[in-house]
């Protein structure tokens, strides 16, 4: 049992207004807890309470009342006997009255009504008894907005709880409803109210609704359109559509209620139901505000369904005219000849022209005849398909006649779309004039369309009636697309615009491919090209097999627009829409399973596709190529599998004929390319097309698209991954000169991406194979090796395996290729040897072979979860074998163990060549560059052993501060002992905290499977920048304290801003050293465009800007030192956007260097490149303020 003391100081607490909120509250959950847990029962507190909510202190009573319902609301399901529930209700409902204390009323009221039927609920009569009281005691308008908040979920509450008590109350609840919800502006009260009409409609009877139904017409009319006036930046959980929703719902409800002309009176958007003079009409959608007309739209629509057929055929006149004028004054004047138009609305955007369709048809499919005969008597229209002789030319037509004919384009679709009656009433009425404007007749449908070719062929057709019959045979073909699951292929072909269709389907054909074929590049070209694209898209994605569009008529349509892909690739627009015209063919048979056409397609339009493939014609530019491959094999998983077949064939025949085929080395790249490139701009899918498609990236290229999609993709890429190794083994002549050497590249590309879309099961085979082949080579071990071999000529070590053939090299790289695409569990034969053969190609310059061995001591040992699993060779072995075996010597007389220096006996490794014990300087850049990718490996899964690899790589930087600096020009292959390490091997050293810390495409990415621990860029900058840092201030080489800051440059550039800006006073000195030492040298412009990217981070943060106060001078000096650099645009701009920034400081710190920033600036103003001119002008205008007014500039 609770201690009353304590209870006390809780409710005491929370009573107390002097308490702070969290206090309160506090105090609050203190004593519900108590309740919770049976420690305190409600009685209990009710008598304890009984001063505070008795008393005279209106302050007092007020929070002991609150606190009270506070309480309840928290115990909504906690058990409660009806006694006290009885005395609660009564109790609160008695406080209504007291307008002091009336918060906590409502509450309590409120909390008690939500109560659960499990745990003790108010009675009927409990309920009614608060009603009353609501409203003898409640003035809501009065109130503030939180007390009419509650007021309005206390009704909502006894509404929907309590309907037959409530009704019960008869007109005196009612009209306290109109009382209180009249004149509310707030929207979440608004919504409330909203609720509260619609929950009343459905409560009280018709008859005594009826009598306050103009009442809340005209309290809810005034809130038509709904419109929000508060600022931005508040936050509201009511938006203002649900709002209008909920408006909508109200009215109609209420509709039915009064009669048709007074609800008109009322409620502003029914005022269209009403004959009224033009111009009113006029005025009304002529709002400034879109949104009232679209509100209007909506509403008008929800009262027709709700009025019923009868009572709208009495005003059809009115909405006719109504929607029609809204249609006509909603869009644009001008058709969209655009590639989004081809197979779609092109008006989805247009919110007024949208809802006056869906009216439209909503009024045609209530009452088909009435509204038919309206529009089929309209002046308007008749008006057009009169003149229509006269609008040949789209070109020519006037604007407004455009935009009357654009109108009635859609007015006659969205008709014929309302269901198949109307469908054929439209079509029998005016579909054979449009024929006939065209030439065309049925006695010539299904012969040639222009008996007198000389005749016709002399002559554009008619634009308009060309515009006209493709909206109606389009939404013809939406019907029966949706009622084709319900209509038989019998009752279909029986109905009349099946059969007009039918009957004109193969002369419209040859009618829109006269339009194609007679185009020119001058008078409304656009229009003719588009009209007969989009002619022949519509009759080509008809369902129903060819039962409308026959199998001639169809493969017509295919020959025509394939034609155009491989023969008028000049015509841009028009090569694009015949192309998009192909695939949503294609889609169109891919969805529906028209097995007959999809054999059509395949055998014109695929087949003319792999031809293109195939890459013999080199007349269609390569970007041409690869976006018609990559956009047809979207269409349908079966056409990718006919293309990829078709490229592998193409691949495998050019590869096998590369040898001193430079034409055939061209063919072959751009064929790879076109299988796996994923970054030209040209060759992105559109993932709309497809809705499996949408869950896939949309920058991966149409062949590794759907590999984890289709279980026969990959089936296809291990295909053209085994295709390639039966290439390597078979063919043992095969070399590639070196102005081919870019089909090196693509091909180990290609492997990679195949292979890294691959399951494990799969790479499985793959790296089998390819080691089979690797196992071939001529300069393959055929045992582990103690010691990596390599030759002695002179005073230089070599390899004593080279590449040698074109051949193993092939091998090697695309061997590498694989081990960087595989996941970690894949298992890779013979790994110990192949980490040897890794180690012989790094010191042979072999990139490739340097990536793989990053990957693998990246993915060692792990399983998908990044655990440790059994493996034939572990990480710590690999390393073992990378950083511990010897190099061995070939002379005359044999082999020798090499030992450091060659004098010194001490044992050579790789860390011993990096450290420059041999005299070979290439051997030292190889050596450094394979050390740093499988630093890059390590460093990625979170290994110790690059803090080993890393001072290496320093120890480099700092040769020449033991022995002297080294002119950048001396070439001697002296001692090394004697000389330092030469400038180009410090500069491979700088270079290799780029690979550690730079993002790679190549490999060691999420896309290869590599194993990526969190923040791991920001662990290696803590540990290693404090580091260089002290490196740097002791250094006393120059070149070697350029090296340290072109390294810290390279970490700088790719560690996240947000851990730079935690240490930018440190940071921003060795910025501006390493903007000095990089300026100079033309390579280096790329990391000095990066760190001015890092600078201008800084700069637009807070933090940043408090750190450069102190240095601005020197920061704004450098800048200006960069606003000339000659040989990147991107620097000088950079550049001078800092500046701009720079001008935001405090004044005192920049003011001393406006005179310089000025000065400098008027040269950017005649900077060869716009771009740049553009940020000088923005630097003058911002930097002027703080210049003197004595200065001229």
């Amino acid at each position: 049992m609770v201690q009353p003391s304590h209870l006390s100081q809780h409710i005491e607490s929370f009573v107390n207004l002097s308490s702070s909120p969290a206090h309160q509250a506090a105090s609050l959950d203190a004593v519900v807890s108590l309740l919770k847990n049976n420690v305190l029962t409600i009685e209990k507190l009710v008598r304890e309470m009984d001063m505070y909510l008795t008393t005279t202190d209106d302050v007092t009573r007020a929070r002991g009342i609150l606190l009270l319902g506070e309480v309840l609301s928290n115990l909504v399901s906690k058990p409660l006997d009806d006694a006290t529930v009885h005395s609660l209700i009564a109790f609160f409902s008695d406080r209504l009255a007291d307008w002091k204390a009336l918060r906590g009323a409502l509450v309590g009221c409120l909390a008690l009504v939500r109560r659960k039927s499990s745990g003790g609920v108010v009675t009927a009569n409990d309920a009614k008894a608060v009603a009353q009281s609501y409203i003898q005691n409640l003035q809501v308008q009065s109130l503030a907005q939180r007390d009419r908040k509650l007021c309005f979920e206390l009704l909502e509450g006894l509404l929907q709880r309590f309907p037959d008590a409530i009704a019960s109350l008869g007109e005196d609840f009612l009209y306290g409803i109109c009382e209180a919800i009249d004149g509310e502006k707030d929207p979440q009260c608004l919504m409330l109210t909203f609720c509260i009409v619609e929950v009343v409609a459905q409560v009280f009877p018709d008859d005594l609704l009826a009598s306050f139904a103009s009442d809340l017409f005209e309290i809810l009319g005034c809130y038509f359109p709904i419109h929000f006036t508060h600022s931005t930046g508040e936050d509201f959980d009511v938006k203002r559509d649900d709002l209008s929703s909920a408006l909508m719902v109200c009215n109609s409800l209420l509709s039915t209620m009064l009669p048709f002309g007074h609800i008109c009176e009322h409620f502003p958007p029914l005022l269209f139901l009403r004959p009224l003079p033009f111009h009113c009409f006029l005025e009304k959608l002529s709002s400034s505000l879109p949104s009232a007309k679209v509100d209007s739209l909506k509403y008008l629509s929800s009262c027709t369904l709700t009025y019923g057929a009868d009572r709208i055929a009495k005003h059809a006149g009115a909405i006719w005219s109504s929607i029609k004028d809204a249609i006509y004054f909603s869009l644009e004047p001008s058709l969209s000849f655009g590639l989004e138009s081809l197979d779609g609305l092109g008006f989805e955007d247009n919110a007024i022209l949208r809802e006056a369709l869906s009216l439209l048809q909503t009024v045609i499919k209530q009452n088909t005849d009435l509204f038919l005969s309206q529009i089929i008597a309209d002046e308007d229209i008749n008006f057009i398909f009169r003149s229509i002789s006269n609008f040949k030319s789209y070109n020519n037509i006037p604007m407004q006649s455009k935009r009357k004919l654009h109108a009635v384009g859609c007015i006659l679709s969205v008709s014929v779309k309302a269901s198949l009656a109307s469908c054929n009433r439209v079509m029998e009425s005016f579909f054979p004039s449009l024929v006939d404007a065209l030439g065309l007749s049925v006695r010539n449908s299904t012969q040639d369309c222009f008996p007198n070719d000389d005749h016709v062929l002399a002559e554009r057709l008619n634009h308009a009636a060309l515009y006209l019959c493709i909206e109606l045979i389009a939404a013809c073909r939406d019907v029966i697309s949706g009622s084709e699951p319900f209509m038989t292929q019998s009752a279909l072909a029986h109905e009349k615009w099946c059969c007009l269709i039918q009957s004109f389907s193969a002369s419209l054909t040859k009618a829109f491919t006269f339009t194609l074929a007679t185009s020119t590049n001058e008078d409304a070209y656009d229009a003719d090209v588009y009209f007969g694209v989009k002619g022949l898209l519509i009759l080509g994605t008809f369902p129903g097999g060819s039962l409308i569009i026959s199998k001639s008529t169809f493969e017509n349509i295919l020959l025509t627009l394939t034609s155009i892909i491989t023969a008028d690739f000049e015509k841009t627009l028009l090569w694009k829409l015949a192309l998009k015209a192909l695939v949503y063919i294609g889609l169109s048979i891919d969805r529906c399973h028209a097995s007959e056409k999809e054999l059509s397609y395949m055998g014109i339009v695929i087949e003319k596709i792999v031809l293109l493939a195939s890459f013999n014609d080199l007349s269609m530019p390569l970007p041409l190529k690869l976006e018609a491959i990559s956009e047809i094999g979207a269409s349908g998983s079966n056409y990718l599998l006919k293309i990829v077949q078709g490229l592998e064939e193409a691949i495998c025949a050019n590869l096998s004929e590369v040898h001193g085929n430079s034409k055939s080395a061209e063919v072959v790249v751009q064929l790879l390319e076109c299988y796996s490139n994923k970054g030209c701009a040209c060759l992105h899918v559109s993932v709309s097309k497809l809705s499996w498609a949408s869950r896939t990236t949309p920058h991966l290229l149409f062949v590794l698209f759907w590999i984890h999609e289709t279980g026969s993709f990959e089936e296809a890429l291990l295909r053209f991954a085994l295709n390639i190794w039966g290439l390597l083994e078979n063919c043992a002549a095969f070399s590639v000169q070196t102005h081919e050497k870019g089909l090196l590249d693509a091909t180990m590309k290609a492997m990679k991406l195949a292979v890294a879309s691959c399951s494990v099961e799969t790479q499985s085979i793959i790296v089998e194979r390819a080691y089979s082949v690797l196992s071939s080579s001529t300069s393959f071990p055929k045992e582990p090796m103690a010691a990596i071999p390599i030759q002695l000529k002179g005073l230089q070590l070599t390899q004593e395996i080279d590449v040698g053939s074109s051949r193993d090299e092939w091998i090697y790289s695309l061997f590498a290729s694989v081990v960087i695409a595989l996941h970690p569990q894949t298992h890779i034969p013979n790994v110990r040897l192949v980490l040897h053969l890794f180690m012989t190609s790094i010191l042979k310059g072999n990139v490739p072979a340097a990536q793989a061995l990053g990957s693998m001591v990246n993915k060692f040992g792990l399983n998908a979860n990044g655990t440790d699993v059994s493996s034939t060779c572990t990480l710590e072995e690999a390393m073992d074998i990378i950083f511990n075996t010897s190099l061995c010597s070939f002379n005359d007389n044999g082999p020798s163990r090499i030992h450091g220096g060659m004098n010194n006996g001490s044992e050579m490794c790789l860390n011993s060549i990096c450290r420059g014990v041999v005299n070979s300087r290439s051997l030292q850049i190889h050596a450094i560059t394979g050390l740093a990718w499988i630093g890059k490996g390590l460093l990625m899964r979170g290994h110790e052993k690059v803090k080993d690899i890393t001072m290496i790589l320093i120890e480099c930087l700092l040769s020449n501060d033991k022995k002297g600096s080294l002119p950048a020009e001396q070439e001697s292959s002296e001692d090394i002992s004697e000389q330092g390490v030469h400038p180009s091997v410090m500069k491979c050293a700088s270079n290799a905290f780029q690979i550690l810390m730079s993002d790679s495409e190549n490999c060691l990415c999420r896309k290869f499977h590599a194993t990526v621990r969190p923040l791991y860029k920001q662990r290696f900058y803590s540990t290693i920048m404090p580091i260089l840092q002290s490196l740097i201030v002791k250094s006393e080489s120059s070149f070697s304290r350029s090296m340290l800051y072109r390294a810290c440059a390279y970490i700088m550039s790719d560690t996240p801003l947000v851990v730079l800006l935690n240490d930018a006073k440190k940071v921003i000195p060795i910025l501006m050293e390493g903007l000095s030492v990089l300026c100079s040298d033309i390579l280096d412009k790329d990391i000095l465009y990066s760190l001015l990217l890092v600078i201008s981070g800084i700069l637009t943060e807070k933090n940043g800007q408090e750190a450069v106060l102190e240095c601005a001078h020197i920061i704004i000096n450098h800048l200006i030192g960069l606003i000339t650099y000659p040989h990147m645009m991107l620097v000088r701009e950079t550049a001078i956007q800092c500046l701009v920034a720079m001008s935001r400081l405090p004044q005192a710190r920049i003011y001393p260097m406006r005179v310089q920033v000025l000065q400098a600036i008027s040269m950017a103003l005649d900077d060869p490149k716009r771009a740049v001119r553009l940020e000088a002008v923005r630097c003058r205008q911002a930097w002027a303020p703080v210049a003197s007014r004595s200065l001229h500039f």
